[in-house]
């Protein structure tokens, strides 16, 4: 005879948190993700079409919205960061090993250039002798004369940032697919879908 304080071992989905647990992520941890990864490939899209096209008219409606994408993407990294640090201690775990470490240390990384790619922009939009207002907001005046150490710096840093964060998207995309292809651990399902709760996971969750 089943035990009603018992939890069944193969229940339903249950609803999906507001904050991170220790099983899956959140509703505003998946949001922020997902928006990011959106505008990311906007304006990885735009980089790569201006190299391949040059000057060709569908550049320009990708190059024509980089700064405002650019400053959204900012605002969205920030907040990300910061929910990050208030869920520390109520997220997945990267697992033990070398493989955990790994992990760890890549997201660390990709946090870290994430937020240098804009930051870079920023000091070269602050040295810059044109004012820099996205949305028709006035951020930083124009500089006269322009700083030139600060154009320059944060148009290196920022193009070259930007390439490795590039890499780094690769590299965290084709870990999601030998853990879902490979090792088959259900990794994907912690931050898209719903994933199926055992009474034990609950218990974990929600210590």
């Amino acid at each position: 005879m089943h035990d009603p304080h018992t939890p069944h071992q193969n229940s339903a989905p249950a609803a999906l948190p507001w904050r991170d647990t220790r099983t899956l992520y959140g509703r505003i941890t998946r949001l922020l993700h997902w928006a990011i990864a959106a505008l990311m490939l906007w304006q990885f899209t735009g980089m790569v079409l201006k190299l391949a096209l040059g000057r060709a008219p569908v550049v320009g409606f990708f190059v024509g919205s980089h700064q405002k994408v650019g400053t959204v993407l900012f605002v969205l990294i920030a907040l990300r960061v910061i929910w990050a640090l208030a869920n520390r201690g109520h997220r997945p775990d990267h697992g033990a090993g070398l493989v955990g470490l790994a992990a760890r240390l890549g997201h660390l990384a990709l946090y870290a250039v994430m937020l240098l790619v804009p930051v870079a922009a920023l000091l070269r939009a602050w040295g810059s002798a044109k004012p820099f207002a996205p949305f028709g907001q006035q951020i930083f005046a124009a500089q006269t004369p322009e700083i030139g150490w600060a154009v320059g710096f944060g148009e290196l840093l920022h193009g070259e940032a930007a390439w490795l964060l590039l890499a780094l998207i690769a590299g965290h995309v084709l870990m999601v697919c030998v853990h879902e292809g490979l090792w088959r651990d259900g990794t994907l399902s912690r931050m898209a879908g719903r994933r199926r709760l055992t009474g034990a996971d609950r218990s974990r969750d929600f210590r």
